[in-house]
């Protein structure tokens, strides 16, 4: 039998992405999206499409009967540098989405929660180099502490109620397919744009700044395959380390002039480097490499490459 699922902020970056990939392995009328606002044409035609606010469990409740929904994929979140600026607005949607949806498995109504975590977890005091699966966790952003908090209630739901919940620390998601959405780590979405577009860019981060990426396609594979494991193999329920490649600001616009020799990049950093610069520059995720055989695809050469070909042919 399919899932029927339920896809919460699917217009959002990664949202828009896992929504079409989940459609095309699961069918389109077996994936439900559904933002607070409209979706992409694609999203909107390709299947149902719902509007609904992510803190709204009786929306929610409603929608789940109405479909026979047995998974729902919560994404609906405010990122980073959003949230440092609207505080107490980000706590209320990052939690209150999280504990309706755990809700609402508790009580039976869906049988799979999907929900991101973040790299933001993580802060000054977290071993910066390949930081563990097992760590110091003291964030100094509004996200991060939300992030941090919800991967306790999700074990929490898991150890109390039995709810199988599932959870990825995200690092820096980069994709073509949509713009940058508040994040910290948008400077690596922003580039490919700018290169094409002005063959400049300003960044707002300095050029030695290492952080962990992923490319949008890896990211989506890894969740999807996360929510395809064995109940068995998924031995961590607080969200597990996820990685693929990390490079600096310098290194992404070397990679991206062998394409465009033209290219010029400057620095200016601002309030985000201080976020930056609590995270970690490189990930171990072991632990989902051992648990359900997770492996990346794209380094940073195939993934400029991918990108700057996408983003011409459009």
């Amino acid at each position: 039998m399919n899932p029927v699922i339920l896809v919460l902020g699917a217009s959002g970056q990664i949202g828009t992405e896992l929504t079409q990939k989940l459609r095309k392995i699961y069918g389109n009328t077996n994936v439900i999206a559904s933002d607070i606002r409209k979706g992409s044409d694609e999203q909107m035609s390709s299947g149902p499409f719902e509007i609904i606010d992510a803190t709204d469990k009786q929306t929610i409740l409603e929608t789940v009967i109405k479909y026979k929904v047995t998974q729902v994929y919560l994404l609906a979140a405010m990122l980073s540098a959003t949230a440092e600026k609207m505080p107490q607005k980000a706590w209320n949607l990052n939690m209150n989405s999280l504990l309706a949806v755990l809700d609402l498995a508790k009580e039976k109504h869906i049988e799979q929660v999907y929900w991101p975590s973040s790299i933001a977890v993580f802060g000054p005091l977290t071993p910066k180099e390949n930081t563990p699966q097992q760590t110091v966790m003291q964030p100094s952003t509004v996200y991060g502490i939300s992030k941090v908090s919800g991967e306790f209630w999700c074990n929490y739901y898991h150890e109390k109620f039995g709810v199988d919940v599932r959870s990825l620390r995200y690092p820096g998601i980069i994709s073509w397919k949509t713009k940058p959405g508040g994040g910290t780590t948008d400077y690596a979405v922003d580039i490919y744009f700018k290169a094409l577009e002005e063959q400049k860019f300003e960044c707002f981060l300095s050029e030695n700044t290492r952080l962990p990426m992923m490319y949008m396609n890896d990211a989506v594979d890894a969740t999807i395959q996360l929510m395809q494991a064995k109940p068995e193999d998924v031995k961590i329920r607080t969200a597990y380390n996820l990685s693929a490649i990390d490079f600096t600001p310098q290194e992404i616009a070397e990679e991206i002039k062998k394409h465009i020799p033209n290219f010029e990049i400057s620095y200016n950093p601002d309030f985000r480097q201080a976020i930056a610069d609590s995270w970690p520059s490189s990930i171990d995720d072991s632990e989902a490499r051992k648990d359900w055989n997770w492996k990346h695809n794209f380094d940073l050469k195939s993934m400029t490459e991918d990108i700057l070909n996408n983003l011409k042919e459009q």
